[in-house]
């Protein structure tokens, strides 16, 4: 209650336990081989390592059992088999694969991990693997000097996490959210170790409250939990794409999203009867302003209640959603997981008749205060109540909705804790735990069971899913929004690494609330806020009940103008975000990512908070901060075109460029290419024309894949899509764009790809012509 005063800081409160109070692992007694592993039988505990890949290595500790193996919420692959040397030695037990080295000194027992290059990854020295009575567990690392550290999810502050202490537990946070917010909405233990231009990743697959210490000392770092098995993966890298491509074979990949998901969001708390839904949808019509989704918070509900439509405010929710369509824009209603507490709701009885609500040991349901009062909260655990909840969205697939917003599934709770008391038992399909345990993958279980339900319920098309609240994995079924944010320039500024982050722990499609949600925005924030959410991956205006309304037209036409350039920007560049989205669905790389992991030998890269990439070959550079138009400008090896104005710039230095409003820095590297088409209307979004913008160089060769497809069903994964690899290769005069290879069976509107040549020389040729079409 008085955390948010001085009583915060009382002398009393310090902790007394420190670091030295753990029990070691011990010396090495003994160990054995079979088809899972190494379990080593140390004199305080056991340990078991697992060879996942060549590149992948497990190391499981339990204080008193041979670890569990298969208990992961997260990790979908099982151990391929690899081929390891062993070498036995009085001191030493090593273990080699074609990519790691693996040294396990026995007493007392330490692990290393190098390279077979010799590039040590983690090491352990007088500190290593550790329990305390109480259940917790803790692994020390050595830590370098050169040592940067990015990933972990959703956390505020800058992009280079080294000196900060961060933790892992769903939460509910309205205010603050800021750079000492710990703890957010979704928890992903994962991180990667960037030291002198080598990349290595640690994932530590453990749902308990989990923390990651890299400000106690220059000497190491620490990851530990309040309860369960140490159990985590080192990822070889070295490099950043390598360590997300590894990751993401562990814990999975976007699937490909429906193109109208990428589009342009306009959302509000809330819009609340069907008749401000209509204008709303009229005045981007009317107005040319691009638009796919409009959401319905909780107000569009039945007092709350979940799989229900206020028929006063919203009378002919189906006709409202059929009109919609037909204007080119889906509806996306909110979905939480409490259900209220009502006899006569079938939903709830359901819930108490067939078993499917979360209780205490003792057989009582729980009950929590949210939204619609008194609710109960199905067990996502559970399969059975997976699957019953997937097909209760036959209510909303029923009336031609094709996507979910889930809200408030850390869970969230209007009590003290603001959670589900620690000791709800879940079933966890038959491995009974505490909520104490399983907090942390509520929302990914809730997000499982309504993607794989919407998917079936619609029977062929692509569901899209945005939640709050995920563990690591939680790609696999949903996009994230970033939360409950302000309408701040320092929260505008914080959406970048935070979204970049996320893209680095496996998350592609990610994105702050455009505009700030809570506080009343500005005609200047929000325009340079719209600039900024256009190319982020996800992009969607949203803003809080009690604040200024934030679409597009409130400011008066000057600004209007500046944003619907923008959000019609979006569109043009649809096909490039698109073929994007597809590596991420295939790879696991971001769609928006640091200039790190495209340059991670570049020093000047490391904490670079305030500008981004598009892919491999774009750099944003946005203004924000009120009242600026001049900025510095940092721009990595390479020859650099400035977007708008065509003007070079080179490499490796910091350049002041000026940006009035309407302005956005946008810097494409010499001798890439972008693929754009243009903005027809908000009913026909359909890609009608293709442009390849080939930005000419003197001297370079580039090789990039376009993708595309129906951007509505599952076709593509029998042969129906459109897949391209081009290499370019560009001199002084000339420009040879080459198609290396043609795959699927999908046919476009377009029939063939125009080439617009962005250079300063005239007479520069493309394959020998001064123009060129590449028919299809």
């Amino acid at each position: 209650m008085l955390e948010d005063t001085s009583f915060a800081i009382h002398p009393g409160k310090e902790k007394k336990d420190g670091a030295f109070s753990y029990t070691d692992i011990g010396n090495l007694v003994g160990y054995e081989k079979d088809a899972a592993g190494y379990t080593f039988n140390c004199t305080n505990g056991f340990v078991t390592l697992q060879v996942f890949t060549d590149s992948i290595v497990r190391v499981t500790m339990n204080a008193t059992k041979k670890p569990l193996l298969d208990n992961s919420q997260a990790v979908m692959v099982r151990p391929e088999h690899v081929e390891i040397e062993e070498i036995n030695t009085e001191h030493e037990l090593t273990l080699k694969t074609k990519e790691l080295v693996v040294t396990l000194q026995k007493a007392p027992f330490r692990v290393t991990v190098a390279d077979t290059h010799g590039r040590v990854l983690v090491n352990e020295d007088s500190r290593g693997m550790a329990y305390r009575e109480n259940g917790e567990v803790i692994a020390f690392k050595q830590m370098d000097a050169q040592d940067h550290f990015y990933g972990f999810g959703e956390k505020s502050g800058h992009l280079d996490k080294r000196g900060e202490k961060l933790e892992m537990w769903n939460t509910d946070v309205y205010a603050p959210h800021n750079p000492e917010t710990k703890a957010l909405y979704e928890s992903i233990p994962y991180f990667m170790t960037l030291r002198d231009g080598k990349v290595h990743g640690i994932f530590f697959d453990n749902t308990y409250k989990t923390y990651f210490d890299l400000q106690s000392s220059e000497e190491y770092y620490s990851f530990s939990a309040e309860g369960g098995q140490l159990d985590y993966y080192v990822l070889a890298g070295p490099h950043p794409k390598l360590v997300l491509e590894q990751y993401t074979y562990l814990t999975g990949r976007m699937p490909l999203p429906p193109k109208w998901s990428i589009g342009y969001h306009q959302s509000r708390y809330s819009y609340e009867t069907e008749a401000e839904v209509r204008e709303l949808a009229k005045n981007f019509i009317k107005k040319d302003i691009p638009v796919d989704v409009i959401h319905l918070d909780i107000h569009y509900m039945n007092g709350y209640r979940v799989f229900t439509f206020d028929k006063e405010r919203f009378p002919n929710p189906e006709q409202l959603i059929a009109d919609l369509k037909e204007m080119g824009i889906r509806v996306v209603p909110i979905v939480d997981p409490g259900v209220k507490k009502d006899a006569e709701y079938p939903i709830y009885q359901e819930g108490v008749l067939e078993d499917h609500f979360c209780k205490y040991i003792e057989g009582n349901i729980y009950y929590g205060e949210v939204w619609p009062g008194v609710s109960a909260f199905p067990d996502f655990t559970e399969e059975k109540v997976r699957k019953w909840w997937g097909k209760k969205h036959e209510f909303y697939t029923s009336m031609g909705i094709e996507g979910i917003w889930n809200d408030m599934n850390e869970p969230a709770v209007f009590n003290e804790s603001k959670t589900m008391d620690l000791d709800v038992i879940h079933r966890n399909d038959g491995n009974r735990a505490t909520h104490r345990e399983l907090h942390n993958v509520y929302g990914l279980l809730m997000g499982k069971a309504t993607y794989e339900g919407m998917k079936e319920n619609l029977q062929g098309k692509r569901p899209f899913l945005l939640t709050r609240a995920g563990y690591a994995g939680v790609q696999r079924y949903g996009s994230v929004w970033t939360g409950d944010n302000r309408s701040f320039w320092e929260h505008l500024q914080m959406s970048l690494p935070m979204v970049m982050n996320l893209g680095l722990s496996g998350v592609p499609f990610t994105g702050p609330d455009v505009g700030g949600f809570a506080h009343d925005t500005n005609a200047e924030l929000l325009t340079r806020w719209i600039q900024v959410g256009a190319f982020t991956p996800f992009f969607r205006n949203h803003s809080a009940i009690g604040f200024r309304y934030q679409e597009p037209w409130q400011f008066g036409e000057k600004y209007e103008a500046i944003m619907k350039k923008y959000i019609q920007m979006r569109y043009q560049w649809m096909p490039q975000l698109y073929s994007l989205f597809y590596q991420a669905s295939e790879q696991g790389l971001p769609v928006m990512r640091p200039l790190l992991m495209e340059y991670p030998d570049d020093a000047k890269t490391y904490n670079l908070n305030d500008q981004f990439m598009l892919g491999d070959n774009v750099i944003f550079a946005p203004i924000l901060n009120p009242s600026v138009t001049d900025r510095a400008v940092y721009l990595p090896k390479g020859d650099w075109v400035e977007y708008t104005t065509g003007a070079s710039y080179e490499g490796e230095k910091v350049h002041l460029i000026h940006a009035e409003l309407e302005d956005l820095p946008i810097f494409v590297r010499k001798g890439t290419a972008l693929m754009q088409t243009e903005w027809q209307s908000n009913q026909d979004k359909e890609t009608k024309s293709l442009t390849m913008k080939v930005f000419a160089s003197d001297d370079a060769n580039y090789s990039f894949t376009f993708y595309d497809d129906d951007g509505e069903t599952f076709a593509y994964e029998n042969g129906e899509y459109l897949k391209m690899v081009f290499d370019i290769q560009s001199s002084a005069d000339q420009v040879e764009i080459n198609v290396v290879s043609k795959e699927g069976n999908y046919q476009p509107a377009y029939k063939e790809i125009k080439i617009e040549l962005i250079c300063l020389n005239k007479d520069v040729l493309v394959n020998g012509k001064n123009s060129s079409i590449i028919s299809l």
